[in-house]
């Protein structure tokens, strides 16, 4: 997408890459989504407040043999906490997603809608889904606010809309989650890391 104007602040916006649907302008904070060349106006950012993170806007992140660049942070509040989702992309243009919450690093990837579980909405943690070849039991079940954003995204996300959170673990110890939405669901695949076999090289000042 070419540059453009805000048009809550009218600074001059360059999105960093054509997949971004969603972003924040860097100026005033507005959350902007961007649709077939047309920029629409979707509300605040929400309040980021401060704490201590692994991973920031523009950072390179290498987990194992994958390195990612990350574009995109989300932070969901779940009542008793918070965990921060980091959207990113790798050297192929792939999308990945890096989830920290207390210290717990999982590195996913979007699965595509013929890999997804097939279910009828209904979930109990003693319950199990098949998804891409594998089996998962269920051991989270959750619901969570988007509470605030920043950067940019290849998919839209609202400050103040509510998800439903589904999280499953293979024998292989890989992680299924869920996202549930009314008129809507993702899923991804990831696997776990300990932070201190992570690399991240910090963005420049």
């Amino acid at each position: 997408m070419r540059p453009f104007n805000c048009p809550n602040c009218g600074d001059t916006i360059a999105p960093a890459l054509a997949r971004v649907k969603m972003m924040t302008c860097p100026s005033c904070g507005t959350t902007l989504l961007l649709e077939d060349e047309a920029v629409r106006l979707a509300g605040r950012e929400g309040v980021m407040h401060a704490a201590p993170t692994l991973i920031g806007l523009g950072d390179s992140v290498t987990l194992g043999r994958s390195t990612v660049e990350i574009h995109g942070h989300a932070r969901f509040s779940y009542g008793r906490g918070f965990w921060d989702e980091f959207w990113g992309v790798t050297g192929s243009g792939a999308s990945r997603w890096v989830s920290v919450d207390e210290g717990d690093v999982v590195y996913q990837r979007p699965l595509e809608p013929e890999d997804w579980p097939r279910h009828n909405g209904h979930f109990r943690t003693d319950g199990h889904l098949i998804a891409a070849g594998d089996e998962f039991d269920i051991l989270e079940l959750d619901s969570a606010e988007c509470v605030a954003v920043a950067g940019s995204f290849d998919e839209a996300l609202m400050v103040g809309e509510t998800y439903r959170f589904v999280n499953a673990q293979s024998p292989r110890g890989r992680l299924l989650s869920g996202e549930i939405w009314q008129g809507g669901e993702s899923w991804f695949l990831g696997d776990w890391f300990d932070p201190f076999e992570i690399s991240v090289r910090k963005a420049p000042v």
